[in-house]
């Protein structure tokens, strides 16, 4: 059975409620079942947020993660509060721009480290690091995801800031692929 089970942790303004909102949808048009739980600290931009997403060929019995299996990481205090949690052969796809790889405990781990913030800014908007990350995560789990399911995604959830947005977030998810 393919399950994700998948923690997406920053701060506040990162991105990282639309990052699980497209990781949902995308499961979704794949025809898998899917759990989409938000959580937002103190504050909402500036502060702590981080979301859990489970993409799942069978039913959900949880939709707590309590074991991920897939880290995408924004920031080092999420790094560090995430990370002991995961499973010990995990993805961890982080932040390299944000966090550095020294930071990474966990030896059993498939580590993606993406200059996020560079690649966003290259492609137009610096607020697209969230989706360079998706770029990376996607291509190590093509076989989960269709590049389809992914646009079609990206065109829902970011479809009400016009096509200019939509075609600078899809520069950004490809640059994103290029780094795995």
């Amino acid at each position: 059975m393919k399950e994700e089970r998948i923690i997406i942790a920053g701060w506040g303004g990162q991105g990282i409620m639309t990052l699980g909102g497209i990781i949902a949808y995308a499961g979704m048009r794949e025809g898998y079942h899917v759990s989409h739980i938000p959580s937002y600290g103190a504050e909402m931009r500036g502060g702590t947020a981080h979301c859990s997403v489970v993409v799942s060929e069978d039913y959900i019995g949880s939709s707590l993660v309590r074991h991920p299996n897939v880290l995408i990481m924004m920031n080092a205090p999420s790094l560090q509060k995430f990370q002991p949690t995961a499973q010990q052969e995990n993805l961890i796809v982080y932040n390299a721009s944000i966090i550095d790889d020294t930071e990474i405990s966990n030896d059993n781990s498939n580590c993606i480290a993406v200059p996020a913030n560079e690649i966003a800014i290259e492609t137009g908007n610096r607020r697209n690091a969230n989706i360079a990350l998706l770029g990376a995560y996607v291509k190590n789990k093509s076989t989960f995801f269709s590049p389809e399911s992914i646009d079609s995604a990206l065109v829902t959830v970011l479809g009400r800031y016009g096509t200019d947005a939509i075609d600078q977030s899809r520069s950004a998810l490809h640059k994103g692929m290029s780094v795995v």
